[in-house]
């Protein structure tokens, strides 16, 4: 990341070294978070055929409902489901750029997860996130505990997959000296 105060008005430049600026993607800091806001997250993501059998396969997952399109014609969808654990990280994974990228500490839970509608193949699914609490650690200074409510919605607005998730997270400062004192110690630390 880059301090806007580091570089030449309208020059996109260092005032002493000419090297143009660098801006790193990053999600917010603790203290960036507000409580109540509608965090929407773009762009949405296509899910497709070989997602599903990909990630059913891979998590050895061998429900019928994902993978077998004959059987599942006969079940009461009519089609196969997208695997609800690949919408589930789909939905926090189109959060992470704008909220967690580089600011997160750990993932603390993830509780109150539904599906309240399936996701077939072909749906676009959009991601909203709400901070619905945070507070500052007791006993980790410089870090604060958000909870976030994600809301996944299909093409046609349809909710189709809900979760409350908690995270560690750090604050602009107290990242800003863990860094400096990383590099000081000659490691990096992210």
């Amino acid at each position: 990341m880059s301090d806007a105060s580091t570089t030449s008005p309208g020059s996109g430049a260092h005032p002493s070294t000419g090297n143009p600026r660098v801006i790193e993607q990053r999600g917010l800091y603790f203290d960036e978070l507000d409580e109540g806001v509608v965090y929407a997250h773009r762009p949405g993501r296509t899910v497709t055929e070989t997602d599903n059998v990909l990630f059913t396969t891979m998590t050895m997952n061998t429900q019928a409902l994902h993978l077998d399109a004959a059987w599942s014609a006969g079940q009461p969808f009519g089609q196969r489901l997208m695997n609800s654990m690949f919408t589930l990280a789909t939905v926090v994974g189109q959060s992470v750029p704008q909220l967690t990228q580089g600011t997160i500490i750990a993932q603390l839970g993830l509780t109150d997860v539904s599906f309240p509608r399936p996701l077939y193949h072909g749906d676009t699914l959009y991601t909203e996130t709400v901070v619905t609490g945070k507070r500052l650690s007791a006993s980790r200074p410089g870090q604060g505990i958000v909870t976030m409510q994600h809301t996944g919605r299909n093409q046609h607005g349809d909710v189709v997959a809900l979760a409350a998730r908690s995270c560690l997270m750090w604050t602009r400062e107290a990242h800003a000296a863990a860094e400096l004192e990383a590099a000081q110690k000659g490691r990096i630390e992210t």
